[in-house]
């Protein structure tokens, strides 16, 4: 704030709270000292801030008179808190010259602290509704990974290349539900299980094709759903 935003602020704060007016050599003294401590300290931002909300704050809640640290520290507070929200977005300048790229990077961290822009933050997953356009075209394409794409990565995801082969042959999803033998939970694979001599299962080694015991698990509950969802029909 220069000597006129600092004098238009204390005049605000007078007309709230009497106790802080001063007679005019007083008043000069008053000006001086608050323009030394709260120079650097905006009246107004764009987005937020504003220093006569913080003085009438003050006085709303405190007994004691104002005091320009009752107006810097909403500030840094203010400041710290936007800076805390910021994610530091990767700068347009080129990375190979490194006075533009922090200068352009100290800029931006400047802007966000006095509130001239908004903290860049990283978007949230959301659990609103999915776009309806998005489903649609997904069942055009079928997946979102193209096939070209699928079976260069097979050799690399052995458990899920068997499983999807399965589903295409017409066989049930035996990662759908939990192997008894392994003890793999419904959407992880089967594991290699060897009994020691100590007679404990031993061996941690995923298994590119589940265990047969699973195929006839995942079968029966096919079944089961199948033969539940024709009941209301036949009804």
């Amino acid at each position: 704030m220069d000597r006129r935003e600092i004098a238009a602020l204390l005049a605000y704060i007078g007309r709230l709270d009497p106790r802080t007016i001063r007679v005019e050599g007083e008043a000069r003294d008053q000006l001086a000292q608050w323009h030394d401590l709260l120079g650097d300290v905006p009246m107004v931002t764009p987005n937020g801030w504003d220093a006569r909300v913080a003085a009438r704050q003050h006085i709303r809640v405190s007994p004691y008179p104002i005091l320009p640290a009752d107006i810097a520290r909403p500030w840094e507070n203010y400041r710290r808190d936007r800076l805390a929200r910021h994610t530091d977005p990767a700068p347009s300048a080129d990375p190979d010259d490194q006075a533009a790229w922090t200068a352009e990077l100290a800029g931006t961290r400047r802007a966000v602290a006095t509130g001239s822009a908004q903290p860049a933050q990283y978007r949230a997953i959301t659990s609103g509704r999915n776009d309806p356009e998005l489903q649609v075209r997904l069942r055009q394409v079928g997946s979102c990974i193209p096939p070209e794409a699928r079976t260069a990565l097979a050799p690399y995801r052995p458990a899920r290349a068997a499983r999807e082969a399965a589903v295409a042959e017409g066989q049930p999803d035996a990662l759908t539900v939990r192997c008894e033998w392994c003890l793999a939970q419904a959407g992880e694979p089967c594991r290699s299980r060897r009994i020691g001599p100590d007679g404990a299962a031993h061996g941690t080694a995923p298994r590119a094709k589940p265990h047969p015991g699973r195929f006839d698990l995942a079968a029966a509950r096919q079944a089961q759903e199948s033969e539940q969802a024709q009941q209301p029909a036949l009804a």
